[in-house]
């Protein structure tokens, strides 16, 4: 694990020490906004389901950022009626809300939307409710603007929406198992669609943005604790030379490092001038997993042969609007942009070559984007 780095704000929006909430804590993606608000000198109340289950981060945090830092809060149903989320946004100045369903086999677009939006508009009614917060980081999905597709040449902007997952999820002339992930894409779209219907009818006082993330690799904080969850435990699956028809499904699209991600929330919650009613796009650079199983190969060729062997699907040739995403890590000091897939590769292969022994993700806990 590498050792944590102060995060110096030149231009601070909120005082030090100030309480952030971020949601779904024990996420790859969530520990690493974690960590990058503790290293910016604030203070962290996580979302978790379980505190018990999750004691770990705050081993893990006060360890690498001084005691008392971090704390947990358990919600073990986000769905339960009633306010669960009033005690989570009490006293905090901003929330970097990053929890949500991660289940690639959506069936029912809808129906799942049905469900979810109710208690993702739930938090923000209660951040509403709540009056010191400042701003609200919502997590989408890169895959809530487009499908990707090697073979196109695609220009995305801040008002695209993936509308072609969206027919193609309740196209019912079409069989289940020819929608590749289309139900996935079309519930993304229709949660991210849902939070913006209600932030331009309510108009909250606070800041909002929302951040796509497309896959996500890098270092795992805590790989003995967390295993290697979301898209990074996709890397890991060509190391072990499993789900090999999954990783041959994904078409090369667009990477953003772990590390970064984590940054682009301390730049929109915690930086100034305020960023607000902006979607940023949460892509480092364009990658492949065939690319990944290279960059494997080329750092550990004693083990090239174990590998799985994935379909080169060709390059992306999109162009996407990540100039801001890359100014706000200029915000923090991170002049160079974003960091390489060639960084995150390895980083990702030291976590999980960290576990003795090697601890398999399991397919059903891999989340695209968020």
């Amino acid at each position: 694990m590498s050792p944590p780095t102060k995060l110096h704000l030149p231009t601070p929006l909120l005082p030090p020490s100030s309480l952030i909430l971020v949601t779904g804590a024990n996420g790859l993606i969530a520990s690493h906004a974690a960590d990058q608000l503790l290293a910016a000198g604030y203070r962290v109340r996580g979302t978790v389901r379980s505190a018990t289950r999750c004691a770990y981060l705050t081993t893990l945090f006060d360890a690498r950022h001084g005691p008392g830092r971090f704390s947990l809060h358990e919600i073990p149903d986000v769905t339960a009626p009633g306010g669960v989320w009033e005690g989570a946004v009490a006293g905090v100045s901003a929330i970097a809300h990053v929890l949500g369903a991660v289940d690639l086999a959506v069936r029912d677009a809808d129906a799942a939307a049905a469900a979810e939006l109710p208690w993702q508009v739930g938090l923000l009614e209660a951040a509403a409710r709540e009056g010191g917060v400042k701003a609200v980081a919502f997590t989408s999905s890169a895959w809530a603007v487009w499908t990707p597709d090697a073979g196109k040449r695609v220009r995305l902007t801040g008002g695209s929406w993936n509308e072609e997952a969206v027919a193609l999820a309740r196209d019912k002339a079409v069989a289940p198992e020819r929608k590749g992930f289309a139900g996935f894409m079309a519930f993304k779209t229709l949660i991210e669609k849902g939070v913006w219907e209600w932030v331009r009818r309510e108009k909250p006082a606070f800041a909002f943005n929302t951040v796509l993330l497309d896959t996500v690799l890098g270092e795992c904080l805590d790989p003995e604790n967390q295993g290697i969850p979301s898209t990074a435990g996709m890397a890991q699956w060509v190391w072990e030379n499993i789900h090999v028809d999954t990783l041959n499904m994904m078409q090369p699209q667009w990477f953003a490092d772990c590390r970064d991600a984590g940054r682009l929330y301390v730049a929109l919650l915690a930086t100034a001038p305020l960023v607000d009613r902006e979607r940023i796009f949460g892509f480092g650079a364009r990658y492949s997993f065939f690319r990944v199983a290279e960059i494997l190969k080329e750092l550990y060729p004693e083990h090239a042969d174990k590998m799985a062997k994935v379909k080169d699907l060709g390059w992306d040739q999109t162009e996407v609007p990540n100039e801001r995403g890359a100014e706000l890590l200029a915000r923090l000091g991170q002049e160079g942009g974003w960091r390489t897939l060639e960084e995150s590769v390895k980083e990702n292969a030291e976590s999980w070559l960290k576990l003795k022994p090697a601890r398999v993700t399991d397919e059903k806990y891999v989340q695209i984007g968020k």
